[in-house]
């Protein structure tokens, strides 16, 4: 025999070898170590489907909640549109009620493309077109050429006064809040054509209103009837500016104002179909445009869209 070592079964009156009693003693522990990890992963799988923490708890909530509330989003985001297109409309017929005009677009100045249809165009036409357009910019380049030079002169000349150049409003405004501009206008009240010597500015009630250069309160008017209470400033160089259908004032007849002064707040006294400020320019006793003396205030496409819409609006507020 080997060298082994060797064993009597005193039961079964066997000899035996006692050296495979190691591989079996480390086959049962290896047998009983995987046993052990397995009722582990059952037991941990087991808790995991009946037991949660209070975190799985809340994010089971959450996922439930949303499952249910999904459904709904389709349907209320559909309300919430048909919502929207009802108040645009609703907003639109105001518009028109008060105005008289169609509602602006966003930007009422974009629409108007020189290039529109173009690939209709045959090419000689097109190129005939750009021509004479070419030619009528550079006439209009050299009359601006011209205005800038005869400014320049004036500013030059001695006793030259600044004119009222400043928006007189105490906060910012957007291009669709300017009304209707001078000339003849549908009067809100009588619906008749009536001649409107200022420009409309839709402001919320009570926008401080500032005055646009240094001058002299010439006269304050309280009144609940007509132009409602209104102040007038008296500037240098002939200039006159009057503001109407106020609701509070703070300055008094012959009061000096500095540029940037509050003067009063807007509302909507006297004869005003809704809170605004009407806004004259006067220059011995001719009237002027108001616009012409506020681009110093907003930016050029503002400044080009509130012409546009005070010169289509066709009711005043007033």
């Amino acid at each position: 025999m080997g060298g082994g070592n060797y064993e009597v079964d005193s039961r079964n009156l066997h000899i035996r070898e006692t050296g495979g009693r190691i591989t079996r003693a480390v086959w049962r522990v290896v047998k009983f170590v995987l046993s052990v990890i397995s009722l582990t992963i059952v037991a941990y799988v087991v808790v995991c489907q009946f037991y949660s923490t209070d975190e799985e708890k809340a994010i089971q909530a959450e996922n439930k909640a949303y499952e249910e509330l999904y459904p709904e989003l389709p349907r209320k985001l559909n309300n919430i549109s048909k919502d929207l297109e009802e108040l645009s409309r609703l907003d639109d017929k105001i518009y028109e009620d008060i105005f008289n005009a169609d509602p602006p677009a966003d930007d009422p100045m974009s629409s108007l493309s020189i290039f529109f249809g173009s690939d209709s165009i045959p090419d000689s036409k097109l190129v005939f077109y750009t021509a004479q357009k070419a030619d009528r910019l550079s006439a209009d380049a050299e009359r601006v050429d011209s205005l800038f030079r005869n400014i320049v002169a004036c500013l030059q000349q001695e006793g030259f006064v600044m004119p009222p150049m400043e928006l007189p409003l105490g906060g910012s405004i957007s291009y669709t809040q300017t009304g209707a501009g001078t000339g003849t206008k549908i009067n809100p009240f009588y619906t008749t054509p009536a001649q409107h010597n200022g420009v409309d500015f839709i402001v919320s009630q009570g926008m401080p209103i500032m005055a646009p250069a240094p001058g002299i309160v010439s006269d304050v008017t309280r009144s609940r009837k007509g132009e409602g209470n209104t102040v007038t400033i008296k500037h240098k160089g002939g200039y006159i500016t009057r503001y109407a259908h106020l609701s509070d004032i703070f300055v008094s007849k012959g009061q000096s104002v500095r540029k940037g002064a509050r003067i009063a707040t807007a509302g909507m006294s006297g004869n005003s179909y809704a809170p605004h400020l009407h806004y004259e320019v006067w220059r011995d006793s001719t009237m002027l445009d108001p616009l012409n003396y506020i681009f110093a205030s907003v930016t050029p496409e503002d400044y080009t869209n509130m012409v546009f819409m005070a010169q289509h609006t066709k009711q005043s507020m007033d």
